[in-house]
Order: C-alpha cells, then sequence, then structure tokens
C-alpha cells in the first residue's frame, strides 16, 4: 500500500465519501488510488473553483467534509474563491492539494509555486506532508480539523512521493472536539437585556437559524418581544410550510441601517456583528444603532442550540411556539400567477408556488432574486443555501454539490447570469453526473448589483466607458446553447406563462434543466 491508498482508506473510515477533483500529473497516484479503495466517489470538474464550490454545497447539506483534489499551486489558485465562500459559510472541507516531490521542489520547475501561501488565508489547518509513512496520520489530523465546530477547511499539500512511496495503512480520526458552551456572562447580559423594556433583535445564524435553533428562539420571542432576524447571509436555513419565518437583514446599506435602527440591543447567536458589505461614503460600517449595545449570546464554534435553550429558560419561555408564528401549511401555500409581466415579484410567486418539498435552493440571485425569500415563507418544506462569502461564481457549483450529497432531492439553483459565467463549466460536470438540478438563469444581461453600487459609492454620472463594464449584451450570451453544449437539456422563455410551464416540466423530471429566463 502506498501512501495515497493508505490516505484515501483513511479518508474513507473517517466518513469523507466524495472527492471533488481537477487533478494533474502531481495527483496520478490519489487517483490511481481511487480504484483500487471502494466508498470514495470521485466528481470530475473542468475547472477548479467548481471543485471547490461543490464542496463547499456537499458540506451545507451533509453535514460533514468531502475532499477535493487540486493540482499544485495554480490549481489551488483558481479554487481560491470558492474555497473563500466556503470558510464564510463555515463548511468542513479537506482540501488536497498536489505538490512536486520533495527532493524536485528545489529546481524550481515551471509549475512550482508558494502553495503554502496560497492555502493560508483560507485554511483554518494547514500542513505540508513530508513522508509517505506520515501521510495517513496527516490526513486523519486534516479531517478531525475540518469537523470541528463550526466547520472548517483543512488543507493538507501532497508531495508526489509521499503518494507512491509505501505507506503505512489507516490511521485512526483523532476524537473531534465537542462545541463549547457558552459563557454564563453573556447568558446574564442577554437576560437583562430581554428584561431592560428596550427593544431587542435576536440576530441569528449557523446552527442557531437552523429549524430547531428557530423554533427556540421563536418561544424566547414569544416570552419576550424580541425580534428575530437571520444575517443577510447563511449558509443553510431550512424552512417553509410548518416551520418558524425569519426575515433577513436587508443586503443594501440604507435598508440595513434602517431596519436596526430601533433595537437598543443586538443579540448575537452563531451570526457575526452586522456590519456593511463594503464602505461607503458618509455611512457607517456598523449598521446597528450607534447607541446599541452588542451581546454575543453564542459564537459561532459554541453550541447555540444549547444557549438558547438556557435563555429560553432563563426568561420562562413556553414549551412550544405560539402557533400564530408558523409559516402556513402546505395547503395554503402562495398562488400560482397565470397571466402578467414576467418580473420579480412574479417569478418570486411562481417560486413559492411550485418549490416541491424536500428541494435545495441554491441562492446566487444577487440582484433579481433580492426579495424571493420573503415570497417562499410559504412554500413546501425547503432548505435554502446562499452566497456568503460574497466571491461570485458559486451558484451552480454549490448547486451541484448539494445535488451530490441528497441525490434524492430536487435541487433549484437560482442563478444570476453574470457570476454564472465565472463557472458555467460545471453544468458539465451536472450532465455527466446526471444530478437532478434545475438553473434558472435571471437573463437581464448586466452585471445589475454593480449599476446600484456606482450610486451607493457615490461615482455619479457614469460614462459610456463605466456603462460598458456592467453590461453582457454585447455580444449578448446564449445561455441555452451555452448549456446544450455542456449536455444539459435547456429553454429559453420570455414571458411569464412560458415560464411556468417549462418550470413544471423540469420539476417533474430528473436530470440536469437549464431555463434562460429572458428580463
Amino acid at each position: 500500500m502506498n501512501g495515497a491508498e493508505s490516505l484515501v482508506r483513511t479518508l474513507v473510515a473517517g466518513g469523507v465519501e466524495v472527492c471533488f477533483t481537477n487533478p494533474g500529473t502531481s495527483e496520478m497516484h490519489f487517483v490511481a488510488a481511487l480504484d483500487r479503495v471502494e466508498g470514495m466517489a470521485c466528481v470530475l470538474f473542468l475547472f477548479e473553483g467548481g471543485a471547490t464550490g461543490a464542496a463547499d454545497g456537499y458540506a451545507r447539506m451533509a453535514d460533514k467534509p468531502a475532499s477535493t483534489l487540486l493540482h499544485l499551486g495554480p490549481g489551488l489558485a483558481n479554487g481560491l474563491a470558492n474555497l473563500h465562500n466556503a470558510r464564510r459559510a463555515r463548511s468542513p472541507i479537506v482540501n488536497i492539494v498536489g505538490e512536486h516531490a520533495t527532493y524536485h521542489r528545489i529546481h524550481d520547475a515551471p509549475l512550482t509555486s508558494d502553495i503554502e501561501g496560497f492555502a493560508r488565508p483560507v485554511s483554518a489547518w494547514l500542513r505540508m506532508g513530508t513522508t509517505a509513512e506520515a501521510i495517513a496520520a496527516d490526513g486523519a489530523d486534516a479531517i478531525a480539523a475540518a469537523r470541528t465546530a463550526p466547520g472548517r477547511i483543512a488543507t493538507l499539500i501532497l508531495p508526489a512521493d509521499t503518494a507512491w512511496n509505501p505507506g503505512t495503512g489507516v490511521a485512526p480520526v483523532p476524537a473531534i472536539p465537542e462545541r463549547a458552551r457558552a459563557g454564563d456572562d453573556a447568558l446574564k447580559r442577554a437576560v437583562a437585556a430581554l428584561a431592560s423594556g428596550a427593544p431587542v433583535v435576536l440576530h441569528l445564524s449557523d446552527r442557531a437559524v437552523r429549524g430547531e435553533g428557530r423554533r427556540i428562539a421563536a418561544r424566547i420571542a414569544d416570552k419576550t418581544g424580541a425580534t428575530l432576524l437571520a444575517m443577510a447571509a447563511n449558509a443553510r436555513i431550512d424552512r417553509g410550510a410548518g416551520t418558524v419565518p425569519i426575515e433577513r437583514l436587508p443586503y443594501p446599506i440604507d435598508a440595513a441601517i434602517e431596519t436596526l435602527a430601533p433595537f437598543r440591543h443586538v443579540i448575537l447567536v452563531g451570526a457575526t456583528p452586522p456590519v456593511g458589505f463594503f464602505a461607503y461614503p458618509g455611512k457607517p460600517s456598523l449598521l446597528s444603532a450607534p447607541d446599541a449595545e452588542t451581546i454575543v449570546l453564542a459564537h459561532p464554534e459554541e453550541d447555540q442550540i444549547e444557549a438558547l435553550e438556557r435563555l429560553a429558560e432563563a426568561v420562562g419561555a413556553s414549551a412550544e411556539v405560539a402557533p400564530d408564528r408558523m409559516a402556513p401549511s402546505a395547503g395554503q401555500r402562495p398562488e400560482l400567477p397565470t397571466s402578467g409581466a414576467l418580473a420579480d415579484a412574479a417569478i418570486g410567486q411562481v417560486l413559492g408556488a411550485l418549490i416541491p418539498e424536500g428541494a435545495i435552493v441554491c441562492d446566487e440571485s444577487i440582484t433579481t432574486g433580492r426579495n424571493f425569500f420573503g415570497q417562499t415563507h410559504a412554500a413546501a418544506p425547503h432548505s435554502w443555501l446562499q452566497l456568503g462569502g460574497g466571491a461570485i461564481g458559486l451558484g451552480i457549483p454549490m448547486a451541484t454539490g448539494a445535488a451530490v450529497a441528497c441525490p434524492d432531492r430536487k435541487v433549484i439553483s437560482l442563478q444570476a447570469d453574470g457570476s454564472a459565467l465565472y463557472t458555467a463549466q460545471a453544468l458539465w460536470t451536472q450532465a455527466r453526473e446526471r444530478l437532478d438540478v434545475v438553473t434558472l438563469i435571471w437573463s437581464n444581461r448586466s452585471y445589475a448589483i454593480l449599476r446600484h453600487e456606482l450610486t451607493n459609492v457615490g461615482a455619479t454620472n457614469p460614462g459610456p466607458k463605466a456603462i460598458g463594464m456592467l453590461t453582457l449584451d454585447d455580444p449578448a450570451i446564449d445561455w441555452v446553447s451555452l448549456a446544450k453544449g455542456f449536455g444539459v437539456e435547456a429553454r429559453r422563455v420570455e414571458n411569464l406563462a412560458d415560464f411556468v410551464d417549462v418550470f413544471r416540466v423540469s420539476l417533474g423530471r430528473r436530470g440536469p434543466f437549464l431555463i434562460e429566463v429572458a428580463l
């Protein structure tokens, strides 16, 4: 057994069952080992950003890490944007990067680079393999690091000779640390804030925004009058009919400041302090009111559910959520519109009416879908995944990874056309793996969000050069042809009735399907 095989066997024994990859020469012994080891699925991407984005989507739905396999420093560099998104989503990933043999690096071959320097900003754990005898233990440590709360990227650099030299067999995975208990002082401050009579917002994310966390938070809100609010972007929210609906902090800075202005206390549970996505002239970076107190009840790495339970007990919350707080049952989902313009509001209604039970919605809508979340509170129960780190190009790979994690669930990808172009190659992987993904491309043929940002940052009176850098219509991108070229069935729709009909067809069949929605 060589080092590569001992590493693969260690990964499988440690619960890592999928490898998302775009390998090269240095990784060939790992690739060969995949054929000798049962239990590791291998999913090929044409671009490394697809592999890293898929590992993120997989981790969000599987609640455990997949591995990547990337080719040297340039391959890692190609995948960094979506590793940044995964780090912000707190997704566990065992990120394996090939490297030249240990004795070859000194010769500065063309692909030699500072892999550790590339990997460090996105990695909570980073190790350069040194010997084939130790590489399995390195892999076991990487699994433990990735699975440590709240979910981390562990990067293992795999020199070629540590893969091809004799290994030592499977290494046991160290014990995974339990989530830390939130502090008593934070609990006391939260109780005092809720008893103060001043407006309080419970700002939730991570595990606190999942179903159980929201139910406990809703009981606290029922008792105390606090407001529930999710972060602007969340890794995963399980929502829909029969769950506790929650609004998100708006992305536009003026709307976010207005939303938070009434609150004198901001209690963070699995969330980070609300800050502007960017700096804007004359506007604050911190979005809560200047005189508001911020209380961290539970950090993302702490046990947010246990902290909420203690808080609920401390304030004397009821054991059940008030019935009028729950989203309506599936029988009361939004009415399906049958006529009218193909506008954002109507599209949101269609989604609310047609999202199937158990669906996974992967949202990289950017501008078009900003209000879809509120229109789908009463849709059939589903999971909603968002772009958390702001690096566009995650949507199609994230949907691909989610579909690999949950092959029995329909995946719906809400995708801006500009950001889709960053990783459109992942459509080919969807076709190759026959994944059950419906991609809705919002084809406004522009980077629409940046048109708004010109005004927000005070860049007034844009001329033809500035406007030209924000448009995608010369030439127009033909998404139907692109999708078909990658092996994905596709249709373009230009009115609401056709959108409803084609979307229904796509939901009623298995396999990848793309709809270009002309806006």
